[in-house]
């Protein structure tokens, strides 16, 4: 380029951009140019000041390769590989960082395609649509590797991908296979997830952004503790987006969860409203009721248990597929041992609580369970209340937490402690023992006040604790 004046091949083939881009820019009134008789003109020190101006858009990888003329020949001679590299009947040129080659339409026409590998290593190969030379296909090499190049080493780059496309990535590639619960994920993500954030680009969403779907979620009178389950599942994909190279930060990390303090359900079920619901429950589901109070276990536990976990000789239930993972032993009490000898006198599967028609698991027990209730005047009583009693009839008969948190199958006594409830006749119990306190006390020092000298004498060499 020693003209001072460039034409559109040279000034493209400086700033390696394809020639319909400097058209566009040309357009636009980007770059600046000259119209002599109808041709398009740049002066040369004005594109090279374009170009230092603009050297942060137009660096990449490429910037590092050398630039070559519009023949070719010197950029072929110093990267070309390959005996046959520089023949003229050669279809095919291997640069080291790509390949360029041609191919033939049925209508004779020739096409040029470029051969390179991303950063994962797999083989990419594609057409260079609207490319008329072999320089033309050797830039948008050049521009493909430079892309690959800042993803991979770049600090402050991440690969760009929309919300929506990340959601089927994070469904198929992490929730199905570590996560039982990942139809949870899928509802919340298609429901509200995706039709609030699907359109955005990860990069793009923002903490105020999240703050405004929370707001909209509150708006909307949706349980605080739905929401923060939502903005949990959120949190998630934007640490697996970090280590997947889709993100550089979290940002769910700067909102704050709503309080759940208010949203806790304690509710236990009496001894007075057990035996009205036993006497109104079906016969199937009395036997699964009394599973669940006398063990604590989950709703899924007691209808997926099989016989093979049940061992009446040692009297113990052995728990697997439990919601956190890890198995349990729970022993069985006299009452339910008599239950289960039972159902073991009319089995009918391999499942200890089965469907009769299907021999099957019941999916659920909410319908006869709710008509229970409801028969036996019983409100606001949910079947994992049931669990919720076992662990408060626990904690009144003197377990401690330690053994209770086995027994629930928690990781946390902090979870163990959301279980443990007393209701208000023990609150008023506990409140007067501090008036019994205080009534003995004035007793004893009435009766002093009303000793003899002698009787004051022996009550104080008495020691106060004897050791046998």
């Amino acid at each position: 380029m020693n003209q001072s004046l460039l034409n559109v091949n040279e000034v493209s083939s400086f700033l390696h951009v394809h020639p319909k881009t400097i058209y566009k820019w040309k357009d636009v009134g980007k770059i600046p140019y000259l119209n002599i008789n109808g041709l398009i003109r740049f002066k040369k020190d004005e594109i090279e000041k374009f170009k230092d101006k603009n050297r942060g858009r137009l660096s990449g990888f490429a910037e590092f390769l050398p630039k070559f003329d519009l023949s070719l020949e010197k950029y072929d001679i110093m990267l070309l590989k390959g005996r046959s590299a520089l023949s003229k009947k050669s279809k095919r040129w291997n640069y080291g960082f790509g390949t360029v080659y041609v191919r033939k339409t049925k209508q004779g026409r020739i096409r040029y395609y470029i051969d390179y590998h991303e950063k994962d290593g797999k083989r990419k190969r594609e057409i260079v649509k609207n490319a008329q030379t072999r320089s033309e296909a050797v830039l948008s090499l050049q521009k493909k590797v430079a892309e690959i190049f800042d993803v991979a080493y770049s600090p402050n780059r991440a690969k760009k991908i929309k919300f929506m496309e990340f959601s089927e990535l994070y469904l198929e590639n992490y929730s199905k296979l570590n996560k039982k619960s990942w139809k949870c994920d899928y509802y919340s993500l298609n429901a509200h997830l995706v039709p609030y954030f699907g359109k955005f680009e990860l990069s793009g969403i923002t903490p105020l952004l999240i703050e405004k779907y929370r707001a909209e979620r509150l708006k909307a009178e949706v349980n605080k503790s739905s929401t923060n389950r939502e903005l949990a599942l959120l949190k998630r994909m934007f640490n697996l987006a970090i280590d997947w190279d889709y993100s550089k930060e979290n940002p769910v990390r700067k909102v704050r969860l709503f309080s759940e303090k208010d949203n806790l359900k304690e509710r236990v079920l009496s001894e007075e409203e057990e035996a009205k619901l036993l006497e109104e429950s079906a016969e199937h589901l009395r036997s699964i009721i009394l599973t669940a109070l006398y063990t604590g276990m989950r709703k899924n536990e007691i209808l997926t248990l099989t016989w093979s976990c049940v061992d009446l000789k040692q009297r113990l239930i052995q728990v697997v597929k439990t919601k956190s993972g890890k198995n349990r032993e729970i022993p069985i009490n006299d009452d339910l041992l008599e239950v289960l000898e039972e159902l073991k006198k009319h089995k009918l599967s391999d499942y200890v609580f089965p469907n009769p028609k299907t021999g099957n698991p019941f999916k659920t027990v909410r319908h006869s369970f709710e008509s229970a209730c409801r028969r036996a005047e019983i409100l606001n009583l949910r079947f994992h209340d049931l669990r919720h009693t076992f662990s408060c009839r626990m904690i009144q008969k003197g377990c401690d937490i330690e053994t209770l948190r086995d027994l629930l199958g928690h990781h946390s006594i902090t979870v163990t402690q959301r279980y443990i409830h007393t209701n208000l006749d023990r609150k008023k119990l506990a409140v007067e023992l501090l008036a019994a306190k205080k009534t003995e006390k004035e007793a004893d020092l009435s009766h002093i006040c009303h000793m003899d000298d002698g009787e004051k004498k022996e009550r104080a060499t008495t020691p106060l604790f004897s050791i046998n």
